[in-house]
């Protein structure tokens, strides 16, 4: 008799359903969209994802990234984000993020740090990534040291490049992910192509990603029942 592999062990998935509906309710031929590519390092990014677009000075400028929504529950996909493994402490000039999330940076992606109470800084450009120095975190570096507060891990701070306007978190959204993509995780990193939506179309409400107040005003969207018009 054949030895049982892990594979054939029945077993439960746990997590949040995500493929319960199609993404368009309208044709999808007719919608808007162009080729983009994902910055590395996010994991499996879901079709419907709310998107935007780094604008780091250098780094990854113009790459594409999960959009950061202005809200901090704890139950919020928030792949956008590299949450701080201690506090970012005061006129610090570096964080500390696990190894795996440090894959999400590229040296000269301009760093923004934010958490739940204080407001969203601009640390200016990262100039450099230590993953050798400590075996179970990495160091980020930046040019503009922290302000007069600290950022704790007790308020769910956090770091991710530059994507948007002060005023929004520095986070604007740009469109919505068609197809399900792989972007990697840690030093197996490798960022994907895929297509980006842009409007022309009526999506599931169900199935987006993060779509915020702050990202439908981004897009421009309509909303009625459960249906988002992109135009």
């Amino acid at each position: 008799m054949p030895r049982e592999t892990p594979f054939d062990i029945p077993a439960v998935d746990y997590g949040v359903q995500w493929d319960y509906k199609k993404l368009y309710h309208s044709e999808h031929l007719a919608a808007l969209k162009v080729p983009v590519t994902l910055q590395a390092g996010y994991g499996i990014i879901r079709a419907g994802s709310a998107l935007s677009r780094n604008i780091s000075a250098g780094g990854g400028l113009d790459l594409l990234l999960p959009y950061n929504p202005t809200a901090f529950p704890a139950a919020i996909q928030d792949s956008g984000r590299a949450y701080l493994v201690t506090d970012g402490v005061t006129l610090a000039s570096v964080v500390y993020v696990t190894m795996d999330a440090s894959y999400k940076f590229i040296v000269g992606d301009d760093l923004i740090i934010n958490d739940n109470v204080t407001g969203s800084e601009n640390l200016g450009a990262i100039t450099a990534i230590d993953r050798s120095s400590d075996a179970s975190r990495a160091m980020i570096s930046f040019t503009t040291a922290i302000g007069g507060t600290t950022f704790t891990t007790a308020r769910r701070a956090h770091v991710f490049a530059e994507a948007g306007v002060s005023a929004n978190n520095y986070s604007d959204c740009v469109g919505i992910l068609e197809k399900t993509v792989n972007t990697g995780v840690g030093e197996k990193s490798k960022g994907a192509v895929t297509t980006l939506i842009l409007g022309n179309c009526v999506l599931y409400e169900g199935l987006l990603t993060n779509l915020d107040a702050a990202a439908i005003v981004d897009l421009g969207v309509s909303t009625f029942g459960q249906f988002i018009y992109l135009r």
